[in-house]
């Protein structure tokens, strides 16, 4: 006997290929359900069962060989009618199942039945878990209460399933739109620097611009891992040194030496600010005269759970005192930039210069929002 058509057919199919669970490969997660029901039940087969418009198929199935059914020999399109388990002692003595080929054909017919339903927290039914024996019999009430909770962990998989891939969904919108809003502030800098006349503004423009790159290299970093606030350090570095190079003098280089470890968003974030801000004041006042020079990067682990930063050119070093009145006040704005950096994050730092060029070194704490704030700015100025 067919089972008669849900009154809400329409909506339940609907959500069952929201689900995107029809016609997927095996999954240990459900195998496993159905290799436990079937021990707990004492059955030779245990299926989990999604009925379709016209079949029933079986994303996991224990003792059974075939992956579906036509609907017209679906037991658990009887079953997701029901409020709670549907059992048939002896399928031969119900008339939902006296005529189903199933039952009465091949060596081994199903003589016993039991399956309870998958609802969606949504309210609808889905299929079933349900086990099958060749042996007219009944479950216990144990057995009845294990398969009733198993049936509700394989629709917390599928709802667990579904909110990761919707999640998953809404933060690729997200990720697009910010995308686009960071390309078209980078846009707006650009004109504005293009059009801009006093240094001083085309200096604080290409602040914002180093800003603005690296929150972009921070967001894609945020992006490809599964963490909502923690970032890989060294990768995120290297993406911002990256956007360095072509801004660097064509006689300025730019090594670097990261370890990998991972560090809060807000903490790498004011990191790359200050490797930003140290490579453009090198960039502009430690290597005068087309001289060759280098700016060194290096990032190391503590044992203590803090990391330190270690940001060093060859240059000119002490002899930057002699610039411009003008050119001192631009460099002497990174400076700042880079404290007020160490100082959001609670670390301490030293700044200074030297025969050898300019040091800046930074270590943190592994409670950075606890650690108090020291720095002292050994200044060339």
């Amino acid at each position: 006997m067919r089972a008669p058509t849900p009154g809400n057919q329409k909506e339940r199919l609907e959500e069952l290929r929201d689900f995107e669970v029809l016609d997927t490969g095996p999954e240990e997660s459900f195998d496993e359900i159905t290799t436990l029901i079937k021990d707990l039940c004492d059955a030779p087969i245990a299926l989990v069962s999604f009925v379709d418009q016209d079949r029933q198929w079986f994303k996991a199935r224990c003792g059974y060989d075939y992956p579906e059914t036509p609907i017209d020999q679906a037991i658990c399109a009887h079953t997701i009618l029901e409020d709670g388990i549907l059992e048939i002692p002896d399928t031969h003595a119900d008339a939902r199942t006296a005529d189903n080929p199933l039952c009465i054909e091949g060596e081994e017919p199903i003589r016993f039945y039991a399956g309870a339903p998958l609802v969606s927290d949504r309210g609808h039914s889905l299929g079933a878990l349900c086990v099958l024996d060749t042996r007219p019999r009944e479950l216990t009430a144990r057995q009845r209460r294990s398969l009733s909770a198993l049936a509700e962990q394989v629709m917390r998989l599928l709802e667990l399933r579904r909110a990761i891939r919707n999640e998953e969904v809404l933060r690729s919108e997200m990720d697009h739109r910010v995308k686009n809003s960071l390309q078209t502030v980078a846009s707006f800098i650009r004109i504005y620097t293009s059009r801009a006349k006093s240094p001083e503004t085309k200096e604080a423009l290409a602040a914002i611009s180093r800003r603005v790159n690296a929150i972009s290299q921070l967001h894609a970093e945020l992006y490809n891992t599964n963490q909502t606030n923690r970032v890989r350090l060294d990768t995120y570095i290297d993406r911002v040194v990256e956007l360095l190079r072509p801004q660097m003098p064509a006689n300025v280089g730019i090594e670097t030496r990261l370890a990998r470890l991972e560090t809060e968003s807000r903490t790498a974030s004011q990191i790359a600010m200050i490797v930003s801000e140290f490579a453009a004041n090198a960039a502009k006042h430690a290597f005068p005269d087309g001289r060759k020079g280098a700016v060194r990067v290096m990032i190391e682990d503590r044992e203590d759970g803090g990391f330190r930063l270690l940001c060093e050119d060859n240059g000119i070093g002490g002899a930057a005192t002699t610039l411009p009145t003008e050119e001192t006040e631009i460099a002497s704005i990174g400076m700042r930039l880079m404290e007020s950096a160490a100082e959001q994050i609670g670390a301490e730092v030293e700044m200074g210069a030297g025969e050898g060029g300019y040091r800046l070194e930074l270590v943190t704490s592994p409670q950075p929002d606890a650690a108090p704030y020291r720095a002292r700015a050994l200044s060339a100025e």
